[in-house]
């Protein structure tokens, strides 16, 4: 059963692909490919050959934000992750502890009133739990350097918090990783900033290992590509929560993709799990996808499972995470085990700058449309 494993620390990327070695790219990573129980080994660089003319990548461009900032509470140090802003101007924010090697470890979150002082006078003030589920997020209220409060409704109250990032954040780093990076190498290809600044708190990672060369292969070949947003919060790697409520949008011209491939010949394939519930939570129970937006708090499970979703572009991610269950939803529980044993087997590489698995459906025996457009 997956869930009985445990991912060996030496499997952990600790660097991007692109600095393991002179001449390397974000594509040179390893890609495991599954259809149902029958698994196969890659180099990301073949995924053209792995997809065919019709089918539609989902692809996430929510851009990553600097979302780590310094802080103290009282004379503690401690790290502050900026995860997600609220209608009302608070941000929901994880308080951690600095582990003396450049990241940091899990602390308890609050009590409600807890002051956190931030560079250039901003102070963070915690007011209460994002969820009665867990007290490791906590929504907070950030008060300008002049003591002022931002208030519901104030127009702008994202304005401050996000040039606190830009002047003083750096991205999330958690300790299997080596050093600290650049927010560029967090970034990936489909990443476009948002018009009111706004992000994730953490990487759409299984977007990283595309470069633009491989894009326009895709697209020479017959691929086509539907950009949707999900603002990812912060996740946590001590404790595997079920996902909260996330900003989304899926565009009209993506849902008209969908919709097109899917009466068609084409298979839907979700890079990353992210944009799994984007376009999940744009689907009615009829299985049509219409534009929407706003706050999803869609969690895609076996017993809901999906609706338009054909395929999977993932990482590898410790078995615990709550994520998984997404996964068994597009493959069943089968699949995901043989491809995870595979992939310890194999010794890939975890995590935000490890390898990745495609997951797609089976083939069946003889299909009309592989004689002219299988790769």
């Amino acid at each position: 059963m997956t869930t009985a494993l445990r991912v060996p620390e030496e499997l952990s990327a600790r660097v991007p692909a692109e600095q393991r070695g002179q001449g390397l790219d974000r594509d040179a990573v390893r890609l495991l490919v599954s259809r149902g129980t029958e698994v196969s080994h890659h180099g990301f660089a073949e995924l053209p050959g792995l997809l065919r003319a019709g089918d539609l990548l989902v692809v996430n461009t929510s851009p990553t934000l600097a979302a780590a900032v310094d802080g103290r509470i009282g004379h503690a140090r401690v790290v502050v992750h900026f995860s997600t802003r609220g209608d009302d101007g608070r941000w929901a924010v994880e308080v951690r502890d600095p582990d003396g090697r450049g990241t940091s470890r899990a602390r308890a979150g609050g009590p409600a009133g807890t002051e956190v002082r931030l560079p250039g006078g901003v102070r963070l003030v915690l007011e209460e739990p994002l969820t009665g589920r867990s007290p490791r997020l906590w929504w907070g209220r950030v008060s300008e350097p002049d003591g002022r409060v931002s208030e519901p409704d104030d127009p702008r109250p994202e304005v401050d918090v996000l040039g606190l990032l830009g002047r003083h954040g750096r991205p999330i780093r958690y300790s299997y990783t080596e050093r600290d990076q650049p927010l560029s190498a967090y970034q990936t290809v489909f990443a476009l900033p948002a018009a009111d600044g706004a992000g994730s708190a953490e990487m759409p990672s299984a977007a990283r290992p595309f470069t633009a060369r491989l894009v326009a292969t895709l697209v020479s070949r017959g691929v086509q590509f539907a950009p949707v947003t999900l603002h990812t919060g912060v996740a946590s790697a001590e404790a595997h929560e079920p996902p909260y409520p996330e900003r989304f949008a899926v565009p009209d011209t993506s849902a008209r993709l969908i919709n097109a491939a899917r009466a068609g010949d084409g298979r839907v394939v979700a890079v990353g799990t992210t944009a799994v519930r984007a376009v999940e939570s744009a689907t009615g129970a009829d299985g049509v996808v219409r534009a929407a937006e706003g706050w999803t708090d869609l969690v895609v499970t076996p017993e809901r499972g999906v609706r338009v979703v054909d395929g999977l572009l993932t990482g590898l991610h410790e078995p615990e995470a709550s994520h998984l269950l997404l996964l068994e939803a597009v493959a069943g529980r089968a699949a995901i085990d043989l491809g995870y044993d595979a992939a310890l087997r194999g010794r890939y590489l975890w995590h935000e700058f490890g390898d990745v698995h495609l997951i797609l459906p089976e083939e069946a025996p003889h299909t009309e449309h592989c004689a002219s457009n299988c790769w």
